[in-house]
């Protein structure tokens, strides 16, 4: 890895939600053995029994209630807490039922419960950490967490007394390694088994090796360029418009991707609940990026920004867009930042266009569109384009509040035909999972969401 992401680490292997998601990412009983919604704003929960945590305390309903407690409690201040904030109490009806009584009716319940924010944490570890990060993980998972050397690796061991089906490798060590051709020789040497991310320049190397292979799925997030919509010169709809039609995506895809990763016409993934199929990007059309951008007064061009973190293929898309726009006469002056920086600067406001992404780590469109469009959104919960659109944000929230899942669709579609008229956003790509995986591993996966699925795993 090149550095350790806590959530994919500990998510489904260490920690469990009341609902997880299959291998076709639809929603499946977890550590609830069946749910249901008693009316607009009450969900019950129904706990499976006879699941204890790694130290051997029961799981029961006081664990549920515990630990979404703690993540809403303003006092231990979760980033995370902000998509459950309509949650008002998490009601005790026995030790095996419990109720999540909301503010307001909110249909992506489930899909957040089965993201790394709905994973259960024994209560003695919230009594050990109370509000610091919980430095020895203790769940109900098919792994065990043993050791954390930070920067370095952190060592998981097979849950022997798992309640579901026991993992099939008694031992993960997930090392860091930040120089990528270091981490793909250790697959070819042995070393290591898989490693991930996986850069495009790479691939042809592993695809030729007699040891190692590419491992790829779909994920549910998109590569995209975003304005700041706040600022001129991108406060101008014909300014945005000119760009997009004066970049050529096909082309990017196959010389910056070398065609990895799909076709993308929203920010959402084909497998996203709420993905709109019919939604149309602009055409790529020379001519009539001029005649936009003389129309929005700039005639002879102008002079922009455009701000983008230090990978190595997002510096390539910012060199071609940046060869691609000086044929309408927009002269692009790259700034390229380390990850840190460039969050806080886009955050931040201090930009012009973007080339950024969104992985969405739920599979529904409300995590996407919420964080990424809702006027309430601006800045460092996700909406880095500074879009703020009455409509946009009314659809967005009718959708929140409708149980109906063909109305939901329907709702979104509107917001996201909006957003593409406005040319909030021009799509890349979708992200594609990839990682270098030895030919003697078998079960192994990355869910859509990014998250590396080791339960299944074998080693030949």
């Amino acid at each position: 890895m090149s550095t350790i992401n806590a959530a994919s680490v500990t998510h489904g292997k260490v920690y469990e939600g009341l609902v997880g998601r299959d291998k076709s990412a639809e929603l499946q009983p977890l550590l609830a053995e069946s749910w249901e919604q008693l009316d607009d704003t009450t969900w019950e929960f129904k706990l499976r029994q006879g699941v204890k945590f790694h130290d051997g305390t029961e799981f029961t309903a006081e664990a549920v209630k515990a630990t979404f407690d703690r993540l809403l409690d303003p006092e231990v201040g979760s980033p995370r807490a902000g998509v459950l904030a309509m949650v008002e109490e998490i009601k005790i009806i026995d030790d095996h039922t419990v109720q999540f009584l909301l503010s307001e009716p909110y249909s992506p319940l489930l899909s957040i419960l089965a993201s790394h924010e709905g994973g259960i944490i024994n209560p003695k570890a919230i009594e050990e950490f109370g509000g610091d990060d919980i430095q020895k993980p203790n769940g109900t998972g098919p792994f065990k967490f043993e050791s954390w050397t930070p920067g370095q690796v952190i060592v998981l061991t097979r849950n022997e007394e798992y309640w579901g089906t026991p993992a099939k490798v008694g031992r993960v060590e997930f090392k860091v390694v930040p120089e990528e051709t270091t981490r793909t020789s250790m697959v070819e040497t042995g070393e290591a088994h898989i490693a991930e991310p996986l850069s495009i320049s790479q691939f042809a190397a592993v695809d030729a090796s007699q040891i190692s292979e590419v491992y790829q799925s779909e994920g549910f997030g998109t590569e995209y360029i975003t304005f700041n919509v706040e600022k001129e010169p991108f406060d101008d709809v014909k300014v945005r418009k000119a760009v997009a039609h004066a970049i050529e995506m096909d082309a990017i895809r196959k010389g910056v991707y070398n065609n990895i990763g799909g076709e993308a016409n929203s920010l959402l993934g084909s497998k996203v609940f709420g993905y709109h199929d019919g939604l149309e990007t602009y055409e790529y059309n020379l001519s009539e990026a001029k005649r936009l951008l003389a129309e929005a007064g700039y005639p002879d061009g102008l002079e922009v920004k455009l701000t983008t973190m230090d990978n190595k293929e997002r510096i390539s898309l910012a060199e071609v867009v940046q060869s691609q726009l000086k044929g309408i006469g927009i002269k692009v002056n790259i700034e390229v930042m380390e990850y840190g920086t460039f969050v806080d600067t886009t955050h931040s406001g201090d930009t012009e266009m973007i080339i950024t992404s969104w992985r969405n780590a739920t599979g529904d469109a409300d995590y996407n569109q919420y964080n990424l469009m809702h006027s309430s959104s601006k800045g460092a919960n996700g909406n880095t384009s500074f879009y703020a659109n009455a409509e946009v944000d009314d659809l967005i929230e009718q959708a929140r509040k409708e149980s109906d899942s063909a109305k939901r669709i329907e709702l979104y579609a509107k917001a996201q035909d909006i957003q593409m008229e406005e040319v909030i956003y021009i799509p890349v790509r979708v992200i594609e999972n990839v990682a270098v995986m030895s030919k003697n591993v078998s079960g192994f996966g990355i869910s859509p969401s990014g998250y590396l699925e080791l339960n299944n795993v074998s080693i030949k």
